[in-house]
């Protein structure tokens, strides 16, 4: 089955705390915090975890009056994020009266009827917080919270992941999904248009046209395919309107429910960091990937251009090495068919399984060549590896003892000689290491652990002032 990783939103107006909450879930500094309203003025998405559960965690500006320098309005706002996300978190301020924004906020949410929780944020701050006042917007879940105190998080996220279901499924239809994605006007939609051989996608010079995904069914060597054309994703400090600030949204949905990413480049503006960044959100969602440098007909070249920039390229993009590399034209149509080839063989590549038994063969092999070093006495050993079998995508489970202390380039050094062994090329694969002692079922990934830990908690009848009662 093909899975898709849910997407939660973080919305509210300007300096509530949004990026605090966002870089306290994600334990780290990701979004720019700053007491000054307005600091976040792109969308900002991580991939977090909670209890063996993924999802995708979007930061996104405050809504402001549409008479302000953003021009923006609620309506955009809440009506493009709640077309992607899959829950909604208002952010209100504990320590400020409710106020009008807010109102319009929570009223734009629920309409959306998707699952809406209101977190009430800088709860440290207020004099008496109570959950009676909040109640008058009409979110049912509500929880207090302090980012910069870490409180009330764990219960947001515990209840976050009894909301969302483990993975959003479908059911096989042996359709192959592969998303155009990319920065705003390096020919996304013209290849869209040339693949599918009809004009589906507005296509124009003007730069942003694609707001929405765009889809078209096309039929392939006997087999089924359907294009995703998104919206581009603009560099930082270049979106502008509350409706390109949630195209990013739509691309990340996108590369959830593609099977293969098309990431295109022009090749008269080449090895952005933006383009790199794209290219990191494909790996780490675990999908197939081709370089497509598009334009390639208005390039000033000699025959020595094509492999110069093949070369500064991979040296760009090192850590996708397995990503094929192809230089089109949707003009003249060079390479274009050669697109749906490469994606017919990184199919075959992603649906690859290995035994049990030859995989802990070459786990021996590789550890016994190059054992991984440790802190003093605690040294990491890694006893034996399966790889899933309800997956599409190459992922491998990796059971051994001081998992924790084992270095980046480590795993590194165990993805580059499994692709060297048994290829997976055009794919992104994924290691997922645990402890020995802790019992997992074989064949149940990762992001699709059991939620008994979790129901436990029975939400609607917290008490949401206070801590849950820990059970026997």
């Amino acid at each position: 089955m093909s899975k898709k990783l849910p997407i939660v939103a973080i919305v509210g107006r300007a300096n509530v705390g949004k990026s605090s909450l966002f870089n306290s879930i994600l334990e780290r500094r990701e979004a720019i915090v700053a007491r000054e309203a307005g600091t976040t003025r792109d969308s900002l998405w991580a991939r977090a975890q909670h209890n063996d559960q993924n999802f995708w965690l979007i930061d996104t500006a405050g809504m402001k009056d549409a008479e302000d320098e953003f021009e923006l309005t609620i309506q955009e706002q809440i009506s493009e994020a709640t077309a992607a996300a899959d829950v909604i978190w208002v952010v209100i301020e504990a320590d400020v009266p409710i106020t009008e924004e807010d109102r319009r906020v929570a009223t734009m949410a629920l309409k959306s009827r998707k699952p809406v929780m209101l977190v009430v944020n800088k709860s440290d701050k207020a004099k008496k917080a109570t959950i009676d006042e909040y109640r008058r917007l009409g979110i049912k879940e509500i929880f207090l919270t302090s980012s910069t105190q870490h409180k009330g998080i764990d219960m947001l996220l515990d209840a976050l992941t009894d909301a969302i279901p483990k993975v959003i499924e479908r059911e096989p239809d042996n359709v192959l999904r592969i998303a155009l994605l990319g920065r705003p006007n390096v020919g996304k939609s013209y290849l869209f248009n040339t693949l599918a051989k009809k004009q589906q996608a507005i296509v124009a010079d003007r730069a942003g046209t694609t707001r929405d995904i765009n889809r078209a069914a096309i039929r392939y060597e006997k087999r089924d395919i359907e294009l995703l054309d998104t919206a581009g994703i603009r560099r930082s400090g270049k979106i502008e309107k509350g409706i390109e600030k949630f195209s990013v949204i739509r691309s990340i949905a996108a590369i959830e429910q593609a099977d293969i990413c098309l990431l295109l480049m022009d090749a008269n503006e080449l090895n952005t960091g933006l383009d790199q960044k794209i290219a990191g959100m494909i790996k780490e969602a675990g999908k197939g990937m081709i370089l497509v440098v598009s334009k390639w007909d208005i390039k000033e070249k000699d025959p020595f251009t094509r492999d110069q920039l093949a070369a500064e390229i991979r040296q760009t993009y090192d850590f996708v090495p397995w990503a094929p590399l192809i230089f089109t034209s949707s003009v003249t149509g060079q390479n274009v068919t050669k697109i749906f080839e490469l994606a017919l063989e990184i199919v075959e590549e992603r649906k690859k399984k290995i035994k049990t038994r030859e995989l802990n063969s070459w786990l021996r092999e590789i550890v016994d060549r190059h054992p991984p070093a440790g802190l003093k006495n605690r040294m990491p050993k890694l006893n034996y590896i399966i790889q899933e079998d309800d997956n599409d995508s190459p992922n491998f489970k990796v059971y051994g003892s001081h998992t924790k202390l084992l270095h980046w380039s480590y795993k590194r050094y165990m993805e580059r000689e499994l692709r060297e062994k048994y290829g997976f090329n055009g794919t992104g694969l994924r290691f997922w290491f645990f402890e020995k002692h802790v019992t997992h079922k074989h064949g149940v990934s990762p992001t699709r652990a059991d939620n008994t830990a979790l129901q436990r908690h029975n939400i609607k009848k917290r008490n949401w002032g206070k801590k849950p009662k820990e059970e026997a």
